[in-house]
């Protein structure tokens, strides 16, 4: 028979478990009707979506105030301290959701008519995604299920591509100038807080499996393109040089806009002066490489021209551009790379850059 104070334990578990059922189902309830506002150019809805906020954030207040009491009462270890420390950062959480419901529903004020149907079909397909996948994060939380985490994670990553879309279909229509300025900009606001509900559900997945198993999140790793012109030294040498000096915090490819037909054969002879093997290199043409540039987070450009030469890059692809003095020869070329892309790599990675 469980003493008192077990049963004591388990009433207080309990009651975060139900609390955070209950935000829960209001910001997702809040959610849907951001996104429904927006759609119906719903000024009412939108208004008491605004207004609803404000009872989610005392909510969260009320998880975060029992969350800190079961610490003090119970000084729990083990799963339970697992659990309480991750309910405490899902209050962070959920009160950023119920944060982007209330923006989006701001928004609806700025609209000078309903979304064009693409758009709107995107926001919807958006809304869907975002909802099923905060859904399924909360549930892999609230019964534990490790395997429902660790597929929404992936379902997650699948769905990245669709961001890029709906991102080029509202340029579009602002290009067409069949969407005033204001709408867009609504439109856009709406886009991203829907796209950042789908990272605050991948972080909700990523407490279920501390809370679960105690294993915390991985460092993330990077994919790096390096482009010049020619790909046939200065970004040879900095594909090989981050692979050799990184190889556990990325991949790493170089490309050039106008490849030569092989790798300078004095940045070869150097290369393997510095322990770097470009026996087996060739350079690689950018074009080969267009369809998978929204695979790469980082695209650092080697040439002043690599912006213009590259053109509209994905939404989350990023361009860095480094001016390199090649008039030294692939030595001075190599000095310049390196503390660079060391600098980059902590930037990116921290102490666990390797």
């Amino acid at each position: 028979m469980p003493s008192h104070y077990e049963e004591r334990l388990q009433l207080d578990l309990a009651a975060i478990h139900e609390l955070v059922a209950a935000v829960g189902d209001a910001i997702t309830t809040a959610l849907d009707n951001a996104v429904r506002a927006v759609l119906q150019r719903d000024r009412d809805l939108a208004a008491a979506t605004v207004i609803g906020d404000y009872a989610i954030n005392r909510r969260t207040r009320e998880l975060d105030r029992r969350c800190h009491a079961f610490v003090a009462r119970h000084l729990p270890s083990a799963g339970h301290l697992r659990f309480v420390s991750s309910a405490l950062r899902l209050t962070i959480t959920l009160e950023r959701i119920g944060d982007y419901a209330a923006t989006i529903s701001r928004t609806v004020a700025q609209l000078s008519d309903l979304p064009p149907p693409i758009v709107a079909r995107d926001i919807a397909t958006m809304a869907e995604h975002a909802r099923a996948m905060l859904n399924d994060a909360l549930r892999s939380f609230q019964s534990r299920d490790l395997g429902l985490a660790q597929v929404t994670l992936t379902g997650a990553a699948q769905f990245t591509e669709y961001y890029d879309q709906v991102f080029a279909d509202l340029a579009a229509a602002g290009e067409s100038r069949s969407l005033p300025m204001g709408d867009l900009f609504a439109l856009l606001a709406t886009h991203n807080r829907l796209e950042r509900v789908i990272h605050q559900a991948k972080n909700i997945c990523e407490e279920t499996i501390f809370s679960v198993s105690g294993r915390t999140k991985g460092e993330k790793t990077f994919q790096i393109l390096f482009a010049d012109a020619d790909n046939a030294g200065p970004s040879q040498l900095a594909e090989h040089f981050t692979r050799k000096a990184f190889p556990n915090s990325g991949r790493y490819r170089s490309a050039g806009w106008a490849a030569a037909d092989e790798v300078d054969p004095a940045y070869r002879q150097f290369a393997a002066g510095v322990g770097l093997d470009l026996a087996k290199a060739w350079p690689t043409s950018i074009g080969t490489l267009r369809d998978q540039l929204d695979g790469y987070q980082l695209i650092v450009g080697l040439d002043r021209a690599t912006r213009e030469q590259l053109g509209k890059v994905p939404y989350h692809t990023t361009v860095l551009v480094w001016d390199l003095d090649r008039s030294g020869g692939a030595e001075a070329v190599y000095r310049q790379l390196t503390p660079r892309v060391r600098e980059l790599m902590e930037r990116l990675r921290g102490d666990e850059a390797s």
